[in-house]
């Protein structure tokens, strides 16, 4: 029970570490996605917390399986490396032992991943679509920022104004810049300008006691219109990348879909706490090193192994999203996998000789002087 509770502890802490580095770099690409969305007007800043918390769980319940994978090699590799395992060998610690060990904190991650990708990840999607469709009800004119140079989006409408008073629907001191269909420069000033919702028609930006020049600038040829009012038409939020409809389905609703996408996504969704045990069932045999060959000898090849898995699983998904298979094809892919594992375990001492064979990676020495 003590070696468990160490190894356990071991696997832990290294899955832990792993899984928040890589959680911070998803995070942090996914944050600054959304940064330049708010910047560029087209998402409310008030949203991107949100929206970040809501894509946690489906960032986890692709990273948690990863971060296992690389935690057990990394702590069995530092047991060996250290000759620890050496000692534990002696007492009489079977490789097949280690892996009943080993399975203990993976079944932990496993059911983590499970209510991931069973419950909180389709709840989160949810949670993040209604926040697209409050996002798609918010238009230019909501999102003007006063003092500022700001594109609007679907064209090359980039328009300033001094003050905003959004409760009242009015603007001080409007410029715009835009361009005919033909490609022609257009330049719209305004004292005052408001915004103005028709049913019918989508809402528009009514600008008053202003100036339209049209042409291109050297160019004697060009029109000035003044004019007491003017509609500019707003053009609405969208194409952030939303996720799609069978991501915020719940589990159960996949079931009673039945169709092709919507059994691709319940195999999917089953298939995540899986892949966390078959590749515990890997990472234990494939952590054996030995100390003259380096603690990352068996890195490369065990991480190449796992994407070729992850390739694979999504490969399968898409063939039965596709109706080119069934449903079962995800589950031959575990099975393949499992095989793989279970050959690693009870061949032990045929792949122990083919890793003595393998090249020790070179040290590097300091030099003396």
């Amino acid at each position: 029970m003590i070696v468990f509770r160490y190894l356990t502890r071991e696997v832990l802490i290294s899955t832990a570490a792993v899984s928040t580095i890589l959680l911070m770099i998803i995070v942090s690409g996914r944050f600054i996605k959304y940064l330049g969305d708010a910047a560029a007007g087209k998402l409310a800043p008030e949203l991107l917390s949100q929206m970040l918390l809501y894509r946690l769980p489906g960032f986890l319940e692709l990273i948690l399986p990863l971060g296992l994978f690389l935690g057990v090699l990394l702590a069995f590799g530092r047991l060996y490396l250290e000759s620890e395992m050496v000692v534990l060998r002696a007492c009489g610690m079977s490789q097949k032992r280690l892996v009943l060990y080993a399975m203990g904190p993976a079944t932990l991650v496993a059911l983590l991943v499970g209510l991931l990708s069973m419950q909180l990840s389709p709840l989160g999607a949810q949670r993040t679509a209604d926040l697209y469709l409050q996002q798609d009800n918010i238009n230019a004119f909501d999102t003007l920022v006063p003092g500022r140079f700001q594109p609007l989006p679907g064209g090359n409408r980039v328009t300033y104004t001094e003050s905003v008073d959004a409760a009242a629907g009015g603007l001080e001191r409007l410029f715009i810049s835009d361009s005919t269909d033909g490609g022609a420069p257009v330049v719209v000033l305004a004292d005052r300008g408001y915004r103005y919702d028709t049913r019918d028609n989508g809402r528009f930006l009514v600008l008053q006691d202003g100036v339209r020049y049209e042409g291109v600038p050297g160019d004697a040829s060009y029109r000035r219109i003044e004019y007491g009012e003017y509609g500019v038409r707003l053009p609405d939020s969208g194409g952030l990348g939303r996720a799609s409809d069978l991501e915020a389905t719940p589990t159960l609703a996949l079931l009673q879909d039945g169709g092709n996408a919507a059994m691709a996504q319940f195999h999917w969704r089953l298939s995540l706490p899986v892949l966390a045990l078959v590749v515990t069932l890997l990472a234990v045999p494939m952590s054996r090193t030995n100390p003259r060959q380096g603690r990352f000898a068996k890195l490369i090849p065990s991480i190449v192994l796992y994407l070729l898995y992850l390739t694979l699983l999504g490969a399968a998904r898409g063939a039965v999203e596709d109706g080119d298979a069934p449903g079962l094809s995800l589950w031959l892919v575990h099975a393949g996998f499992l095989a793989l594992a279970l050959n690693l375990i009870f061949a032990e001492h045929f792949w122990e000789r083919v890793g003595q064979r393998l090249p020790v990676l070179p040290s590097l020495k300091r030099s003396r002087t």
